[in-house]
């Protein structure tokens, strides 16, 4: 087991003594895999996650692999940069999310987003790096760090899956509003993210990719 593996699965051992609900969901669902799949450079990372937005599984994979498929190797800031835009569109990429690919080289290669030291910055900092590109808001922010950077104490409020499996998970009449759950998760800290994963479970939510 790995050294981040360890953490987790301590962080929800933690959680389990806590509170009885999650108890249950560690019971029943285990440990949390916050980073299923091999990682990815940073850039080609937000570059896929940009692909993805907005579109089922199948669609968007394909449109993914084409745009890779556009470079020799992971896509980066200057690659794109040095690609006509035109070519960008041709991996089936819509107007809007070329745009934004471009505007995310744009804005590493300025310095505004420094993908280069980004995993020692705090959880605040990264978010606030990453919404200043087009395209690229507070929800696709949290889950680079959950999944990209692994980190423990995300509380992705703006998250339908999350609202909804909280409601569910504490029997809630009605499913909170982004600021209702806010000081919900406080209880939770620092562990917030394998809380967020429980409750995609608890609706059967596929993890975001």
């Amino acid at each position: 087991m790995t050294r981040s593996a360890e953490i987790v699965e301590t962080a929800a051992r933690e959680l389990a003594r806590r509170d009885r609900v999650l108890a249950r969901m560690v019971r029943v669902h285990g440990v949390p895999e916050l980073r299923r799949r091999r990682r990815r450079p940073h850039f080609a990372e937000l570059a896929r996650m940009i692909c993805y937005q907005q579109l089922a599984g199948r669609a968007a994979a394909a449109i993914h692999g084409r745009f890779e498929a556009l470079f020799d190797g992971k896509p980066t800031p200057d690659a794109v940069l040095a690609m006509p835009f035109e070519q960008l569109r041709s991996a089936g990429l819509s107007n809007a999310k070329a745009t934004s690919i471009v505007d995310l080289a744009e804005k590493v290669d300025a310095g505004d987003v420094a993908l280069d030291r980004v995993a020692r910055l705090p959880d605040e900092e990264v978010v606030r790096e990453l919404v200043l590109v087009r395209g690229i808001g507070e929800w696709t922010a949290h889950m680079f760090l959950m999944f990209q950077l692994g980190r423990l104490d995300v509380w992705p409020t703006l998250d339908f899956g999350v609202r909804n499996g909280f409601a569910r998970l504490y029997r809630l009449d009605e499913m909170p509003t982004p600021k209702q759950l806010g000081p919900e998760g406080d209880r939770f800290r620092p562990y917030r993210s394998l809380v967020a994963w429980y409750c995609w479970r608890a609706v059967d939510t596929v993890t975001p990719d």
